[in-house]
């Protein structure tokens, strides 16, 4: 059982990446499909208590955003890995922008979760965190962290 966590910018290339790694083998948990906070929820329960696999494919940029998954991820005995999208806010904002025109985030969107971002420590609960960079040709370099970035 495991739940992965996304932590990055809008634009870093995160559901790019959950649909090149993570696809056949983990539920998508994604507020930009379903909305709400509730129905987010109601998945996130569906999951823990069917011990599914799944990602939170959010920006997560806060330590407190990080708890709504990490803690109940625990509590059910769930391994917690998380991703940090490391990015260029230049190559995030130009990626954000080449989006489709409903898929855009507003620049302040983008500049507001800049600014709160925390990188994800193992202090948090993870029992395995990953740096991610985006190579800008749609590849990813991930590098396992053994200790805080």
């Amino acid at each position: 059982m495991e739940v992965v966590i996304f932590v990055g910018v809008q634009g870093a290339g995160k559901s790019s990446f959950f649909r090149e790694r993570f696809f056949d083998s983990h539920v998508r948990i994604n507020l930009d499909m379903l909305r709400t906070r509730f129905r987010e929820r109601v998945l996130l329960e569906a999951c823990l208590q069917a011990k599914q696999r799944f990602v939170v494919d959010n920006t997560n940029p806060t330590v407190e955003d990080r708890c709504r998954y990490i803690k109940p991820a625990k509590e059910c005995g769930f391994r917690v890995v998380g991703y940090f999208f490391q990015c260029d806010l230049e190559d995030c904002k130009r990626r954000n922008s080449l989006r489709s025109p409903e898929q855009v985030v507003p620049l302040v969107g983008v500049l507001a979760t800049y600014k709160k971002l925390v990188v994800p420590s193992f202090g948090e609960g993870f029992n395995a965190l990953y740096l991610v960079r985006n190579n800008g040709d749609y590849s990813f370099t991930v590098e396992e962290l053994t200790s805080e970035v």
